[in-house]
C-alpha cells in the first residue's frame, strides 16, 4: 500500500489524517448509484471485496454521548456490547442529522477517521482478523483500505466484539 492519494487523487479529511499520520493506505474509488441505500454492500459488490472485511461506521448515542462503532457491513451493532465497551451500559442509534453536523459526513460516507469533533471509537474485534480492511474515506463512492491496526491508532480507538450475525 502507498501513502499517496492514489487512484483519482481525491483527498478527504480521512485521507488527510492517514497521510498526517504517516500510514499506509490505498484508496478505492468506486461508481455509487445514488438510489443504493445499503452502501457498505455497494461498497463491497464493486470492489469485488468479501462483506467481512468492509467495515460501515455507524454512530450511537452512549449515556448521553456520542462514540462511533466500525462493525463489518455483513453484521450488525450490538448496542449493548457497545456500551459495554465504554462503560456505559445502554446506546442508541444517534440521529443521522446530528451525526452529519457532529462528524462533517454525510450518511453513507461517514468515515471513523477526520471527524469534526474526534468521538470515541470502537472497531469489532473482527476487523484484526484481516491484514487489511476497507471503510468509507469520507465519501459515497470511496473506501480507504488499511491494517485494522492503523483504523486503531489513527482513530485512537479500541477493539472489541460490538458486532452481530446480519
Amino acid at each position: 500500500m502507498d501513502r499517496s492519494k492514489s487512484k483519482g487523487g481525491q483527498g478527504t479529511p480521512a485521507t488527510v489524517a492517514l497521510t498526517r499520520a504517516k500510514a499506509a493506505f490505498t484508496l478505492h474509488p468506486y461508481e455509487h448509484d445514488a438510489a443504493s441505500q445499503a452502501y457498505g454492500e455497494e461498497a463491497a459488490d464493486a470492489l469485488g471485496v468479501p462483506y467481512e472485511r468492509i467495515f460501515k461506521t455507524l454512530v450511537a448515542d452512549v449515556e448521553g454521548a456520542l462514540a462511533v462503532a466500525v462493525v463489518p457491513v455483513a453484521g450488525k451493532l450490538n448496542l449493548k456490547a457497545l456500551a459495554a465497551a465504554l462503560g456505559g451500559k445502554r446506546a442508541a442509534m444517534a440521529e443521522a442529522d446530528k451525526v452529519e453536523r457532529v462528524t462533517g459526513y454525510v450518511v453513507g460516507g461517514i468515515s471513523p477517521l477526520g471527524q469534526r469533533k474526534r468521538l470515541p471509537t470502537v472497531i469489532d474485534s473482527s476487523a484484526l482478523d484481516f491484514e487489511t480492511i476497507y471503510f468509507s474515506a469520507g465519501r459515497r463512492g470511496l473506501q480507504i483500505e488499511t491494517a485494522p491496526g492503523v483504523l486503531v491508532e489513527v482513530s485512537g480507538g479500541v477493539t472489541a466484539a460490538i458486532a452481530k450475525a446480519g
